[in-house]
């Protein structure tokens, strides 16, 4: 089945390449950056200011290859591409949990942006700490790299 969508808008931030870019928002603390939303949706931000932190679903639009198995940025071990956040996937879509900062007409600004500049925007939702968070989630292989996603950053291996 064929599946399209439109981007409702454009992520910008200060990363202009992936190279040495955060690989989650906890890397990316306190980089700040803004989604231009397209104006036909600019009335689906109502109620939005509300929220201190926000979902943002989005295209890797610079992803050129789509593999099962990867090395994540946390690892060295190959993985299985839906037990890791590569970019490198069936469908290419990313997914940020932000702080939302402020609304002003079409434009959010937004902390702890991890996400190339130029990124479409495919969706975004809030985030509720009763709906989201998850006290009793295990984290399967990631258990054994707690605390080193803050210093790492991404390099040439999803090019």
């Amino acid at each position: 089945m064929k599946i399209s969508f439109n981007s409702i808008g454009t992520i910008h931030s200060p990363f202009k390449d992936r190279e040495n870019m955060p690989i989650q928002p906890t890397g990316a603390s306190g980089v700040e950056g803004t989604i231009e939303i397209e104006p036909e949706y600019v009335e689906g931000l109502k109620d939005l200011e509300g929220f201190s932190h926000i979902i943002l679903l989005y295209f890797f639009h610079q992803t050129k290859t789509t593999r099962l198995t990867v090395t994540p940025f946390l690892d060295t071990q190959m993985r299985g591409v839906f037990a890791t956040r590569a970019p490198s996937r069936p469908n290419p879509i990313g997914l940020s949990i932000v702080q939302l900062s402020k609304i002003e007409e079409n434009v959010l600004t937004i902390k702890n942006i991890d996400v190339m500049d130029g990124t479409p925007l495919i969706d975004i939702k809030p985030y509720v700490p009763e709906f989201d968070g998850q006290a009793e989630a295990r984290t399967g292989w990631l258990e054994k790299q707690k605390g080193k996603v803050k210093k790492r950053k991404s390099d040439k291996r999803f090019l």
